[in-house]
């Protein structure tokens, strides 16, 4: 008597349909742990640039350079924020002979000011989910008040929104 090997048909369809709901599962799951991922990088990215704006205002230096390269000498209000691009970011770099972003990154915009608050935002594009994209819910801002408080507010969705970032209201 010769004894069958292999597996049925029907066998296979339900391996097959198994897989299939494991992954219906797992890859949005997945695609929700990359963007939140993605929105605390950048929010380490930016968090880094508070302790230069900080230095820039007790120096008195409020005009913005995202990056001026190692020739150059800033000016007495010139503020050189040193920031290196990101691959998550879209805007272009802040100040005249600033060192443009190589192609597919941005720098984060910010704004010093003695008088009202300073911030430092960051809006997702480039290698970013394509849920972080979607604007306008696309920045991750940090604000310093001019009492020196700072404070993370984001526009993202909230289930990818950083810990300590709050919502923008």
């Amino acid at each position: 008597m010769q004894t069958a090997r292999g597996f049925t048909l029907i066998e296979l369809m339900i391996v097959v349909a198994i897989i299939g709901i494991l992954a219906a599962i797992a890859v949005p799951q997945y695609q929700t742990y990359v963007a939140k991922s993605q929105v605390s990088r950048v929010m380490y990215e930016t968090s880094s640039l508070k302790s230069v704006l900080e230095t820039c205002l007790l120096e008195g230096r409020t005009l913005p350079f995202s990056s001026l390269p190692a020739s150059t000498s800033p000016g007495a209000a010139d503020c050189n924020l040193q920031a290196t691009a990101s691959s998550l970011q879209v805007d272009a770099a802040q100040g005249a002979g600033s060192v443009p972003p190589p192609a597919g990154t941005g720098y984060s915009l910010v704004s010093i000011s003695t008088a009202a608050d300073s911030t430092i935002v960051a809006t997702f594009g480039n290698g970013a989910a394509g849920v972080l994209v979607a604007g306008p819910n696309n920045t991750l801002t940090w604000r310093r008040t001019v009492g020196g408080t700072w404070t993370c507010i984001s526009t993202v969705p909230a289930k990818f929104r950083a810990k300590g970032c709050e919502n923008d209201t």
